[in-house]
């Protein structure tokens, strides 16, 4: 399911179906006011003191709020030993960014009722 997506006035290369409607989810609460802007992929983190293995992190989403603030979104269906050292480094190396995994259970708490009011929804 992943290919190029057109969502509100983007074009995102979407991996997967719930990272193309976690999209449209943005794109929904953007239309709402509820957010500023979101932004697919927008920024690499590096981890610069390891030397090997994960050296990098490159979030799903970064959403902007109203007051300047940013939260970074990460779209998952299953951890592997590599995400999970990413998200580990991510929050030991930054602590002071905000990350919100986004999995099944949001997913299945919110699909049904997202399908209803989202255009598009997949």
């Amino acid at each position: 399911n992943q290919g190029w997506r057109r969502i509100g006035s983007k074009r995102i290369f979407a991996r997967s179906r719930w990272e193309s409607n976690f999209a449209r989810y943005l794109q929904w609460q953007k239309s709402q006011r509820l957010i500023k802007d979101w932004e697919h992929e927008p920024e690499v983190f590096w981890f610069l003191e390891i030397k090997r293995g994960t050296r990098s992190y490159l979030p799903d989403f970064r959403v902007t709020r109203y007051d300047g603030s940013k939260t970074y979104f990460e779209v998952k269906g299953f951890f592997d030993k590599k995400s999970l050292t990413k998200i580990k480094r991510f929050a030991k190396y930054y602590p002071n960014e905000k990350l919100i995994v986004i999995d099944k259970h949001w997913f299945a708490r919110n699909n049904s009722k997202m399908r209803n009011i989202i255009k598009g929804w997949e």
